[in-house]
């Protein structure tokens, strides 16, 4: 079956299942459901991975924001081709409003540049953290994703997006090192917020093979020592066209549709789809519940 034919079969699918939520009175969630990106290093491509995966998610009719929350490493724009002309800063200042600051990139992706703002964003007065929760309170309603690109390891306002958003999911690659530091990661935040949601994404794989090598090793290791399951969402091959993409600063799945890597990360959107998010019983979910477990945290 060809992508594009098992895309309208997955859109069918998830069309009659909210038929059916609608016809026996349950309302499905208007909020959007928020992930983040992450990895225990840098250099496994965590920014290149989050902007086609936003982008596959939206061929497939879903409405997407990628926040660009990398603070001093901020380059998503730079993956799309595009200058940011305005950022977090400016909202917080409260010299743009939140609709303002959103650029548009590849299929009219919705971003929103960090910049210098994601320093401020945990030092604000109350009276500032209620205008910021205003704001992207309007903005969720009209999504259905927003993506985190958090920076690379476990800083503290990484570890606020982890454990506030609905689930994180981990960039890892074949590289020893790598495979070392997303565990690490995740060991680290599971020790100090146990009902985190981890998936793993292995980036750059020779093949399946090593892909479902190197996941089993942070998997095996998991349910272990932490006694969690990390279930491997998908893999992306070490394709020559991702790094051609980069250089022309257009997104692969853009430049080259149907190179492996396009297939392997649309794969991932759809089983990402097709998975409801699992949060525990009582969790405060979608982005009033991200904004009051993150401001609880950085109290």
């Amino acid at each position: 079956m060809t992508d594009q034919a098992q895309t309208l079969r997955d859109l069918v699918m998830m069309r009659e299942r909210e038929r059916a939520a609608r016809t026996s009175g349950q309302t499905p969630p208007r909020s959007a459901r928020l992930i983040t990106v992450t990895s225990g290093k840098g250099g496994v491509g965590k920014s290149n991975f989050t902007l086609n995966f936003a982008l596959a998610l939206q061929s497939m009719g879903k409405r997407v924001l990628v926040f660009d929350a990398d603070i001093g490493m901020a380059n998503i724009d730079v993956l799309m081709g595009i200058s940011a002309k305005y950022n977090l800063y400016h909202l917080l200042r409260r010299e743009k409003r939140i609709d303002e600051i959103i650029e548009r990139g590849p299929g009219s992706l919705s971003l929103i540049a960090g910049g210098s703002g994601m320093s401020d964003l945990f030092s604000l007065s109350q009276n500032d953290l209620n205008y910021f929760m205003e704001e992207i309170e309007t903005v969720a309603a009209q999504m259905d994703y927003i993506i985190f690109d958090t920076g690379a390891g476990l800083s503290q306002e990484n570890f606020n997006f982890i454990q506030s958003a609905d689930e994180c999911l981990v960039v890892t690659t074949p590289e020893p090192t790598s495979i070392t530091d997303a565990y690490a990661l995740i060991k680290v935040v599971r020790a100090r917020e146990s009902g985190s949601v981890f998936k793993l994404i292995v980036n750059r794989a020779g093949d399946e093979k090593e892909a479902m090598q190197t996941a089993d090793k942070i998997r095996v290791a998991a349910q272990k020592f932490l006694n969690v399951d990390i279930p491997l969402l998908g893999y992306i091959s070490d394709d020559r066209h991702v790094v051609q993409a980069v250089k022309k600063q257009v997104p692969f799945s853009t430049a080259f549709p149907n190179c492996a890597a396009s297939h392997e990360i649309r794969r991932i959107a759809r089983r990402y789809m097709l998975v409801p998010a699992s949060p525990e019983p009582g969790a405060l979910t979608g982005i009033k519940g991200f904004m009051q477990k993150w401001l609880r945290r950085t109290k």
